[in-house]
């Protein structure tokens, strides 16, 4: 989800790039289903990884998305579309800007389209309309929503300590907070052993799609995660956020857009290549060093703040 709520403002440019034209989006059918509705493509290609796309018809364009190396830049390449878009790829012979690791995905994205003629940034990384914001013109947590935590990640290296989390959900709730702990169906076990230690927590572990989890975030109080795809939501809805990095810096994936509304927590040095393998299945010692003193702190700040956003 992370991945593909990234792609959301490279996407937009796509459509400046090509006005009237059709944007369908070779994904996973899932979580490119779920940008189909909220109409950020017109339509899905499912596909389950890299796999052969099939010619695409004369004069098309052709984008890779997808990252930096001959596999994904090779299939699209054999699509013999009209243009292909993408980075710079000598493998497959095709000519393009050139690749910076140390850069944030967004922006990463965002120049490439550029470059090609499609003009986007960070604003468009929305889901919310800003004219639907509250009358005061700022944005804050739904009054009365619930408090979303979300303890899981997909690899250890970016996983918080469990009863760090518990203690954090226990102490929201104990302020008044309704707490509502989420997961997906592989996290059953993690969110159940938060929530059954948090009186009154909702647990929501693998109960959600794709949907309503996008509905829960966007009527929430306030998101609290580490560095996973629910935090990219949040972001992307204008809900206040408490986010915890550890091996990827948040200059990579942190958020861009509302800094207001998000505190990002996270004990590397900025100003040195630290980071770890997010990969990793060991707790990273950057997210191992985020205190819970730390969170809560954070956590109640950015509810005191509440502006009252309101909803359609």
């Amino acid at each position: 989800m992370g991945d593909a709520l990234a792609g959301i403002a490279p996407l937009r440019g796509l459509r400046r790039l090509a006005p009237g034209s059709r944007l369908v989006l070779a994904a996973p059918a899932g979580v490119g289903g779920w940008l189909a509705r909220l109409g950020v493509v017109d339509a899905v290609l499912p596909t389950p990884g890299l796999v052969p796309l099939g010619p695409i018809r004369g004069g098309q364009i052709a984008v890779d998305l997808h990252g930096n190396g001959p596999a994904s830049r090779g299939l699209l390449t054999a699509t013999d579309p009209g243009r292909l878009i993408g980075f710079d790829c000598p493998e497959v012979g095709h000519a393009g800007p050139p690749w910076h690791r140390d850069e944030h995905e967004v922006h990463r994205w965002c120049r490439l389209v550029s470059d090609a003629g499609g003009p986007c940034g960070p604003e468009d990384l929305r889901l919310t309309d800003p004219a639907d914001r509250s009358p005061g013109g700022s944005s804050g947590g739904v009054p009365g929503g619930p408090v979303v935590v979300h303890p899981g990640a997909a690899a250890p290296a970016r996983r918080w300590p469990v009863e760090r989390w518990t203690a954090v959900a226990r102490a929201l709730a104990e302020d008044g907070h309704r707490v509502v702990i989420t997961g997906s169906a592989d996290e059953a076990a993690l969110t159940a052993e938060v929530a059954g230690s948090t009186p009154g927590a909702t647990d929501a572990g693998g109960a959600l799609d794709l949907d309503a989890l996008t509905d829960l975030v966007r009527g929430a109080a306030l998101v609290l995660s580490g560095d996973t795809g629910i935090a990219h939501l949040a972001t992307a809805l204008a809900t206040p956020s408490v986010v915890l990095f550890g091996p990827v810096p948040p200059r990579w994936w942190g958020p861009l857009i509302d800094p207001h509304l998000h505190h990002v927590l996270w004990h590397g040095d900025p100003d040195a290549d630290s980071w770890g393998d997010p990969h990793g299945d060991v707790v990273d010692p950057r997210l191992d060093a985020v205190r819970t003193d730390e969170v809560l702190a954070s956590a109640f700040d950015l509810l005191s703040h509440d502006t009252g956003r309101t909803t359609s």
